[in-house]
């Protein structure tokens, strides 16, 4: 009985796990709604990253990031880590930032899987009510 018990208890837990966001990504243009860039969303040291690891549109290829600041200031936007510092809380990936490659400006960040394909991505600045949010699609594979 105590093994049914054991069982049972173990594929509840894998069940009710929360789906990785780790992957690939397609980001869209809030605009025209075609899709921009691929985005490798990474954990490194129980932290979450994404990277921009591709261009989509042509117009877009070898642009360099001319208005970020620091480091990254003129290096090209396919390779700059966009996402940094996300904590799980809740299932939720939250008190890290997302940097705008087109504004250099950075802001406030949170993940949330709505569902194993589709990522809402949050940036903001200061409360959550003043920003934007983006959805993001899972690579097919």
């Amino acid at each position: 009985m105590i093994k049914f018990y054991l069982v049972i208890t173990a594929l509840l837990s894998y069940i009710y796990q929360p789906t990785s966001l780790e992957g690939l990504w397609i980001t869209q243009d809030d605009k025209t709604g075609k899709e921009k860039s691929e985005v490798l969303i990474y954990k490194q040291e129980g932290k979450l990253y994404g990277k921009i690891v591709r261009l989509l549109l042509p117009e877009d290829q070898g642009k360099l990031c001319v208005e970020c600041r620091g480091d990254e200031k003129n290096k090209p936007i396919a390779g700059l880590v966009i996402v940094k510092d996300l904590n799980l809380v809740d299932d939720v990936w939250e008190d890290g930032t997302i940097m705008d490659p087109k504004t250099g400006k950075v802001y406030d960040c949170y993940l949330n899987l709505e569902d194993i394909n589709t990522l809402k991505v949050r940036g903001y600045l200061g409360f959550s009510l003043l920003g934007r949010t983006q959805i993001w699609k899972r690579k097919s594979q």
